[in-house]
């Protein structure tokens, strides 16, 4: 459904992507996971025909975004990171002027809004004013506004920024149901962890380059065992003596050091046995996609 070919794109000598190259299978849900900066934003405007790459392809639906843009947008619907609501106006009133930007008008159109808002759980708010919602709603009316043209994949840049964490889990759980009961093609791009844990398929984006892929299950298995993080008050030469020791190669972030391996446990006994005095704290966790991140990069994706 999308496949983008050894993207690249500049802003004059800054590299923002890199020969960037994925495909999303219809029906997905796919993420790109990364930093701020890490060129998400950038990959993301270029997919939704705003901004022409420097070098490479992307396809849509079989549309090329920089010759077809046209026929790239009827098969496309996009939720912005910025919202684009009138606060003003209720959630039918918005609904019903997107559709009319859409060329949609009479009994299509008031079907469309009454389908879009049974699928995200805002029929009971039709008439409340968008400024009198919350931010989980109005995320949720943004999708509304970008299913009305019965698009074959939807974009989301970001689209659980400053939600809470009870407002991210009832977005997602209303993206999957678009995908079960649509077979909606969902592309989004994240920086949070638990949101980036629900996609079928994600890539890791850092500096414009993909760093890895794959389901979240293999990305985290790819480093197998346990993550144990030492906070100490010289990481370089904690990080040294660990391996020189052990034989272990471990990774040194934000004032920790960060060691992959079996039975963490029993590594935790032995290093504080080691180094008596010299680790201030000790955490041990199963691998996230952050561990994976942080090993492949040596940088934190939050």
């Amino acid at each position: 459904m999308i496949q983008v070919k050894n993207l690249t794109h500049r802003y004059g000598d800054r590299v923002a992507l890199s020969n960037v190259s994925f495909e999303v299978k219809k029906g997905e849900i796919f993420g790109l996971l990364g930093p701020n900066g890490g060129g998400k934003s950038t990959l993301f405007r270029i997919l939704s025909t705003m901004m022409v790459p420097t070098e490479g392809q992307a396809l849509i639906a079989g549309f090329d975004v920089e010759r077809n843009p046209g026929e790239v947008r009827r098969h496309v619907g996009v939720v912005f990171q910025t919202q684009s609501l009138d606060k003003a106006l209720t959630v039918e009133e918005n609904l019903r002027a997107q559709g009319h930007l859409h060329g949609l008008s009479g009994a299509i159109l008031r079907d469309r809004m009454e389908r879009a808002m049974e699928q995200l759980g805002l029929s009971d708010r039709r008439k409340d004013l968008v400024e009198a919602l919350s931010g989980g709603l109005r995320r949720r009316v943004e999708i509304a506004k970008a299913l009305l043209h019965k698009p074959q994949v939807l974009l989301m840049d970001e689209a659980s920024t400053g939600l809470d964490p009870a407002a991210r889990r009832e977005l997602s759980k209303h993206v999957e149901n678009l995908r079960e009961g649509e077979g909606v093609t969902i592309l989004l791009t994240t920086h949070i962890l638990s949101e980036a844990d629900r996609c079928d398929r994600l890539v890791l984006l850092h500096q414009g380059k993909i760093v890895a892929h794959g389901t979240p299950g293999q990305l985290r298995s790819s480093i197998g065992g346990d993550v144990v993080v030492l906070e100490t008050a010289d990481t370089k030469s904690l990080a040294e003596r660990i391996e020189q020791r052990f034989g272990l190669q471990s990774s040194v972030m934000d004032g920790t050091v960060r060691v992959e391996i079996q039975n963490g446990h029993r590594f935790i006994a032995e290093v504080m046995e080691a180094f008596p005095g010299t680790i201030e704290s000790v955490g041990l966790h199963k691998p996230t996609l952050e561990d994976v991140f942080v090993r492949e990069t040596g940088a934190s994706i939050e």
